[in-house]
Protein backbone atom coordinates (compact mmCIF):
# COMPACT_ATOMS: atom_id res chain seq x y z
CA UNK A 1 0.00 0.00 0.00
CA UNK A 2 1.41 3.34 -1.16
CA UNK A 3 1.99 6.05 1.72
CA UNK A 4 1.09 9.39 1.24
CA UNK A 5 1.63 12.49 2.36
CA UNK A 6 -2.07 14.07 3.71
CA UNK A 7 -3.47 16.83 2.13
CA UNK A 8 -4.33 18.11 5.80
CA UNK A 9 -0.84 18.83 6.56
CA UNK A 10 -0.71 21.22 3.92
CA UNK A 11 -4.20 22.84 5.17
CA UNK A 12 -3.11 22.35 8.62
CA UNK A 13 0.63 24.35 8.02
CA UNK A 14 -0.95 27.00 5.84
CA UNK A 15 -3.03 27.90 8.99
CA UNK A 16 -0.09 27.57 11.06
CA UNK A 17 1.80 29.70 9.23
CA UNK A 18 -1.28 32.37 9.76
CA UNK A 19 -1.64 31.73 13.48
CA UNK A 20 2.06 30.98 14.70
CA UNK A 21 1.58 31.22 18.53
CA UNK A 22 1.05 29.38 21.25
CA UNK A 23 -2.51 29.58 21.97
CA UNK A 24 -3.70 29.10 18.43
CA UNK A 25 -1.48 25.76 18.53
CA UNK A 26 -2.93 24.63 21.51
CA UNK A 27 -6.30 24.94 20.87
CA UNK A 28 -5.36 22.86 17.46
CA UNK A 29 -3.24 20.34 19.07
CA UNK A 30 -5.28 17.61 18.34
CA UNK A 31 -5.38 18.16 14.89
CA UNK A 32 -1.40 18.28 14.66
CA UNK A 33 -1.08 15.46 16.52
CA UNK A 34 -3.17 13.28 13.81
CA UNK A 35 -1.19 15.22 11.10
CA UNK A 36 2.12 14.10 12.59
CA UNK A 37 1.30 10.61 13.23
CA UNK A 38 0.85 10.23 9.05
CA UNK A 39 4.31 12.02 8.39
CA UNK A 40 5.87 9.96 10.97
CA UNK A 41 4.34 6.66 8.87
CA UNK A 42 5.75 8.83 6.09
CA UNK A 43 9.00 9.24 6.65
CA UNK A 44 9.37 5.40 8.51
CA UNK A 45 8.02 4.35 4.44
CA UNK A 46 10.30 5.94 3.09
CA UNK A 47 13.38 4.82 5.78
CA UNK A 48 12.23 1.25 4.69
CA UNK A 49 12.34 2.04 0.82
CA UNK A 50 15.77 3.43 1.05
CA UNK A 51 16.83 0.63 3.04
CA UNK A 52 16.06 -1.53 -0.35
CA UNK A 53 18.77 0.31 -2.09
CA UNK A 54 21.19 1.71 0.60
CA UNK A 55 21.94 1.26 4.46
CA UNK A 56 20.59 4.00 6.59
CA UNK A 57 20.85 3.75 10.97
CA UNK A 58 18.75 5.95 11.97
CA UNK A 59 15.88 8.39 10.91
CA UNK A 60 15.33 11.49 12.99
CA UNK A 61 12.62 13.76 12.11
CA UNK A 62 12.53 17.06 13.57
CA UNK A 63 9.87 18.89 16.00
CA UNK A 64 7.85 21.35 15.02
CA UNK A 65 8.88 23.57 17.78
CA UNK A 66 11.73 26.36 16.77
CA UNK A 67 14.89 26.56 19.04
CA UNK A 68 14.12 30.66 19.30
CA UNK A 69 16.95 31.30 21.75
CA UNK A 70 19.74 32.70 19.44
CA UNK A 71 17.09 33.68 16.87
CA UNK A 72 15.58 37.07 15.83
CA UNK A 73 12.72 35.57 14.56
CA UNK A 74 10.54 34.64 17.74
CA UNK A 75 8.15 32.78 15.99
CA UNK A 76 7.55 29.49 18.55
CA UNK A 77 6.50 26.76 15.38
CA UNK A 78 8.24 25.51 12.26
CA UNK A 79 5.69 26.01 9.21
CA UNK A 80 6.96 22.96 7.95
CA UNK A 81 7.76 19.16 8.75
CA UNK A 82 11.49 17.85 8.09
CA UNK A 83 13.24 14.24 8.58
CA UNK A 84 16.78 13.24 7.62
CA UNK A 85 18.46 10.04 7.38
CA UNK A 86 21.73 8.85 8.36
CA UNK A 87 23.94 6.27 6.74
CA UNK A 88 25.50 3.76 8.52
CA UNK A 89 28.63 4.97 9.41
CA UNK A 90 31.80 4.88 9.43
CA UNK A 91 31.77 3.46 6.39
CA UNK A 92 29.26 4.96 4.28
CA UNK A 93 29.07 8.62 4.42
CA UNK A 94 26.58 11.36 3.52
CA UNK A 95 22.63 11.65 4.67
CA UNK A 96 19.44 11.85 2.97
CA UNK A 97 16.90 15.26 4.26
CA UNK A 98 13.64 16.11 3.42
CA UNK A 99 11.45 18.82 3.99
CA UNK A 100 7.73 19.15 3.62
CA UNK A 101 6.16 22.72 3.14
CA UNK A 102 3.33 23.71 1.30
CA UNK A 103 3.18 26.81 -1.18
CA UNK A 104 5.58 24.74 -3.94
CA UNK A 105 8.67 24.60 -1.11
CA UNK A 106 8.95 20.82 -0.41
CA UNK A 107 12.89 19.85 -1.16
CA UNK A 108 14.87 17.14 -0.90
CA UNK A 109 18.70 17.27 -0.35
CA UNK A 110 21.79 15.03 0.06
CA UNK A 111 25.17 15.36 -0.25
CA UNK A 112 27.62 17.14 2.68
CA UNK A 113 26.46 19.76 4.83
CA UNK A 114 29.04 20.62 7.06
CA UNK A 115 32.01 18.65 6.82
CA UNK A 116 34.69 18.44 9.84
CA UNK A 117 37.87 19.98 8.52
CA UNK A 118 39.77 17.44 8.60
CA UNK A 119 37.20 16.10 5.70
CA UNK A 120 36.72 19.03 3.71
CA UNK A 121 40.36 19.11 3.71
CA UNK A 122 40.75 15.35 2.42
CA UNK A 123 37.88 16.09 -0.40
CA UNK A 124 40.13 19.06 -1.50
CA UNK A 125 42.98 17.19 -1.39
CA UNK A 126 41.60 14.72 -3.59
CA UNK A 127 40.27 16.87 -6.18
CA UNK A 128 43.21 19.03 -6.58
CA UNK A 129 44.83 15.21 -6.94
CA UNK A 130 42.51 14.40 -9.40
CA UNK A 131 39.14 15.70 -10.40
CA UNK A 132 38.09 13.34 -13.60
CA UNK A 133 36.02 10.81 -11.35
CA UNK A 134 34.01 13.26 -9.30
CA UNK A 135 33.55 15.29 -12.44
CA UNK A 136 32.37 12.15 -14.64
CA UNK A 137 29.82 11.11 -11.81
CA UNK A 138 27.87 14.47 -11.27
CA UNK A 139 28.19 15.06 -15.28
CA UNK A 140 26.19 11.82 -16.04
CA UNK A 141 23.17 12.68 -18.07
CA UNK A 142 20.31 11.10 -15.39
CA UNK A 143 22.75 12.63 -12.37
CA UNK A 144 22.56 16.47 -13.57
CA UNK A 145 18.87 15.68 -14.70
CA UNK A 146 17.92 14.31 -11.22
CA UNK A 147 19.95 16.82 -9.27
CA UNK A 148 21.37 19.66 -11.07
CA UNK A 149 24.96 20.87 -9.76
CA UNK A 150 26.20 21.80 -5.84
CA UNK A 151 24.72 24.00 -4.05
CA UNK A 152 26.25 25.53 -1.20
CA UNK A 153 28.79 27.93 0.80
CA UNK A 154 32.02 28.61 -0.73
CA UNK A 155 35.27 30.39 -0.80
CA UNK A 156 35.51 33.68 -2.90
CA UNK A 157 38.75 32.30 -4.49
CA UNK A 158 40.97 29.31 -3.11
CA UNK A 159 41.41 28.36 0.49
CA UNK A 160 44.54 28.42 2.06
CA UNK A 161 47.54 26.43 0.57
CA UNK A 162 45.35 25.67 -2.61
CA UNK A 163 46.48 27.23 -6.36
CA UNK A 164 43.12 29.49 -7.64
CA UNK A 165 44.40 28.85 -10.86
CA UNK A 166 44.05 25.38 -10.58
CA UNK A 167 41.74 23.40 -12.75
CA UNK A 168 39.44 22.16 -10.06
CA UNK A 169 39.23 25.57 -8.25
CA UNK A 170 35.32 25.61 -8.72
CA UNK A 171 35.07 22.17 -7.20
CA UNK A 172 37.88 23.05 -4.37
CA UNK A 173 36.53 26.48 -2.67
CA UNK A 174 33.42 25.00 -1.70
CA UNK A 175 32.96 24.39 1.82
CA UNK A 176 29.57 22.40 1.18
CA UNK A 177 28.67 19.70 -1.18
CA UNK A 178 25.25 19.93 -1.41
CA UNK A 179 22.03 19.13 -3.92
CA UNK A 180 18.70 20.29 -3.76
CA UNK A 181 15.82 18.95 -5.69
CA UNK A 182 12.27 21.16 -5.20
CA UNK A 183 8.97 19.62 -5.51
CA UNK A 184 5.14 21.44 -6.91
CA UNK A 185 2.47 20.86 -3.92
CA UNK A 186 0.67 18.27 -6.72
CA UNK A 187 3.80 16.40 -6.88
CA UNK A 188 4.16 16.45 -3.21
CA UNK A 189 0.49 15.00 -2.82
CA UNK A 190 0.37 12.64 -5.23
CA UNK A 191 0.63 8.85 -4.48
CA UNK A 192 3.82 7.97 -6.52
CA UNK A 193 5.48 10.96 -4.04
CA UNK A 194 7.26 8.83 -1.80
CA UNK A 195 8.58 6.51 -5.09
CA UNK A 196 9.83 9.68 -6.95
CA UNK A 197 11.63 10.65 -3.58
CA UNK A 198 13.50 6.99 -2.93
CA UNK A 199 14.18 6.98 -6.65
CA UNK A 200 15.68 10.56 -6.90
CA UNK A 201 17.95 9.72 -3.95
CA UNK A 202 19.07 6.13 -5.41
CA UNK A 203 20.15 8.42 -8.06
CA UNK A 204 22.78 9.95 -5.98
CA UNK A 205 24.43 6.74 -4.77
CA UNK A 206 27.96 6.94 -7.32
CA UNK A 207 28.65 9.87 -5.58
CA UNK A 208 27.71 8.80 -1.98
CA UNK A 209 29.82 5.90 -3.21
CA UNK A 210 32.73 7.80 -4.29
CA UNK A 211 32.94 9.95 -1.28
CA UNK A 212 32.73 7.20 0.98
CA UNK A 213 35.78 5.87 -0.42
CA UNK A 214 37.40 9.32 -0.73
CA UNK A 215 36.74 9.94 3.39
CA UNK A 216 37.45 6.43 4.43
CA UNK A 217 41.31 6.38 2.89
CA UNK A 218 44.19 8.94 3.37
CA UNK A 219 45.76 10.11 -0.28
CA UNK A 220 47.51 6.88 -0.79
CA UNK A 221 44.27 4.93 -0.72
CA UNK A 222 44.84 3.10 2.58
CA UNK A 223 41.78 2.50 4.47
CA UNK A 224 40.84 4.70 7.55
CA UNK A 225 38.93 2.34 9.33
CA UNK A 226 39.74 0.19 11.91
CA UNK A 227 38.92 -3.58 11.45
Amino acid sequence: MSVSVPKSAFTYLKKLEKNNDRDWFNDNKTEFQAIQKEIKVFFNELMAQLNEHDEIDKLKIFRIYRDVRFSKNKLPYKTHFSGSFHRTKPRLRGGYHVQIKPNNETFIATGFWDPAPADLMRIRKEYEMDDSEIREIINEKIFKKTWGGFVGDEVKTAPRGFNKEDKAIDLIKKKQYIFIKKYADAEVLSPNFINEVSADFKVIRPFFNYMSDVLTTDLNGVSLIED
